[in-house]
């Protein structure tokens, strides 16, 4: 085992061991991980519920109702997750993508070799590696890991990350050193993110935090 994956691996036993399983990402269906994916960019999960649940009480969190639906009223409907027009189109640009190369089935996209399908999400306007990794990691369960801002500033005060690295740069660390593993990889982002809102904030809260018992040799 490598340094680095030994480091890796003591962080996330340190993690889990304090914050626990994490049951992320919170969703009735597959498809509703991929609406939340589009809809959290540049807000707070609880902004997101709301929206969410607009959807639901209107009936519409379907592929074929809302590709059926018009850009206004879907922008209406998630006004809570803020953005609301600009991510209206980007959630009716997945819907169609959905619709016309998988006709509305997550099972079929999912099936898809996953780096074409980690391309072919690219290639949706308005999708970046974040929204299209969560999707592939979340809803397609797909070995791949998501990186956002709260891990380059977990790994980077740890001296495992540089936070001028790119994403696919810091995404590389986890993939090269961990087991590609689904449940793993879903806990592991979850669990940084715990410790971001908890402890790793822009201000670090460092007493109690549970990486402090991470050994010299580690770091």
């Amino acid at each position: 085992m490598s340094h680095t994956s030994a480091q890796l691996e003591h962080i996330y036993a340190l993690l889990f061991e304090r914050f626990g399983k994490r049951h992320w990402w919170p969703a009735d269906s597959p498809f509703e991980v991929i609406v939340g994916a589009v809809l959290t960019q540049n807000t707070a999960w609880t902004n997101v519920e709301k929206a969410i649940a607009n959807l639901k009480a209107a009936g519409v969190l379907s592929t074929d109702r809302l590709h059926s639906l018009a850009v206004a009223e879907v922008a209406r409907l998630i006004r809570p997750s803020g953005f609301y027009n600009q991510k209206a189109k980007r959630l009716k640009a997945v819907v169609e993508y959905l619709m016309d190369r998988y006709k509305g089935s997550i099972d079929a996209m999912g099936e898809k070799n996953t780096a074409e399908l980690r391309d072919e999400l690219l290639s949706i306007k308005g999708i970046g590696r974040e929204t299209a990794d969560s999707i592939l990691l979340y809803a397609c369960c797909k070995p791949v890991f998501v990186v956002d801002s709260y891990t380059y500033r977990v790994l980077s005060r740890h001296g495992l990350a540089d936070e001028r690295m790119t994403y696919d740069s810091l995404q590389q660390i986890f993939m090269d050193n961990l087991e590609h593993d689904v449940m793993v990889f879903n806990e592991y982002h979850a669990l940084i993110v715990e410790l971001a809102k908890r402890h790793c904030r822009t201000q670090p809260r460092c007493d109690d935090c549970p990486l402090s018992e991470l050994p010299a040799s580690l770091l």
